[in-house]
């Protein structure tokens, strides 16, 4: 099952994504140290709306068998960790800031990097994992990695990821209305990146996830 013109719309997303980071790195280079082998950001916890889900279980799978089984088997070891994140930061269930925080100071290998460092994945690589260098903005908050030399205190332009998530949430709906399925609230779950090479694609719009 694959969806050509979601698929498009999508990486337009992608290319505003390169883009702002491209102009960046221009503007605010000597800030930026993202460079070959550098894999912070592999490393943090995120998810993955189904549209992007889709997205990179159908390139995964494009690839060679060797590399896919490494992979399949860190995602396994993923899992094992994201639930033992799950349960420790289980107690802050009543206070959603502090529990966001928290999966923040967690860090999780991502099954797409492997052993060389590189990701296996890197041209159709999540969106999260492009703009991770540079000051973004979610619900009127920044953050950059911490890697970087942008300096409290001092202004600097901001990629708004609000507008992003919203546009990917809209492409997941319509996925799932092509689909056929009667559940579109799915479109606001997040997936993460093991799930979304592990599980068949028809299962990905049939399945739940937290």
């Amino acid at each position: 099952m694959v969806f050509p013109e979601l698929f498009e719309e999508y990486k337009v997303l992608v290319r505003k994504a390169d883009n702002a980071f491209k102009m960046m790195r221009q503007d605010y280079g000597s800030c930026i140290p993202c460079r070959i082998h550098c894999y912070d950001c592999c490393y943090a916890i995120f998810g993955l709306f189904l549209i992007e889900a889709v997205y990179i279980n159908y390139h995964f799978h494009s690839l060679k068998g060797r590399e896919r089984r490494e992979a399949i088997i860190q995602a396994e070891k993923m899992e094992t960790e994201l639930l033992r994140v799950k349960d420790r930061i289980s107690i802050f269930d009543d206070d959603p800031k502090t529990k966001i925080y928290g999966v923040g100071k967690h860090r999780v290998r991502c099954p797409l990097l492997n052993d060389q460092k590189e990701c296996i994945l890197y041209d159709h690589r999540p969106i999260a994992c492009r703009l991770y260098g540079i000051p973004i903005s979610i619900n009127g908050k920044a953050s950059v990695c911490g890697k970087t030399e942008f300096r409290k205190g001092v202004a600097y332009p901001t990629f708004n990821l609000d507008t992003v998530y919203k546009e990917l949430y809209r492409l997941s709906k319509e996925l799932l209305e092509q689909a056929g399925s009667p559940y579109l609230e799915k479109a606001a779950l997040l997936i993460s990146v093991s799930k979304a090479i592990r599980t068949p694609l028809t299962n990905l719009m049939e399945e739940n996830f937290e």
